[in-house]
């Protein structure tokens, strides 16, 4: 779905929604593809700039097509999320108290699988 004239988009939604199209496409599309997903409402231009960044982030691949590129996602939807969060971290000033935030939210089935994953055994992954 895209945002109809006059209404902004939050931060990261464009990318979200040309992301899912890439994945939701079986296959490589070209930036043309990924606007016709999407709807035809965007500017080629955008849509081709948001695949590049994409593509820049890791979050995308690219290979030659003619004149131009076909793109595939090239990590599952739970990456993404998780590299959307660790950006939201890096963006904040005190990591503490946004985690503290989070985990006090968390339910209490989602509270022990954090533990399980963070058990003993467990080592950070670097990013």
């Amino acid at each position: 779905m895209v945002a109809s004239r006059g209404q902004t988009r939050g931060r990261g939604d464009l990318e979200q929604q040309v992301y899912a199209a890439l994945a939701a496409g079986g296959g490589p599309m070209t930036t043309a593809d990924v606007r016709d997903a999407l709807g035809s409402e965007l500017a080629y231009t955008t849509v081709m700039t948001v695949l590049a960044r994409m593509q820049t982030k890791g979050l995308a691949t690219r290979i030659r097509a003619g004149r131009s590129y076909a793109y595939s996602a090239v990590v599952d939807a739970a990456e993404v999320t998780a590299h959307q969060i660790h950006r939201l971290l890096d963006a904040r000033g005190d990591r503490a108290a946004v985690l503290t935030r989070f985990a006090r939210g968390l339910s209490p089935e989602e509270s022990q699988l954090l533990l399980d994953l963070l058990g003993p055994d467990a080592e950070p992954e670097q990013t």
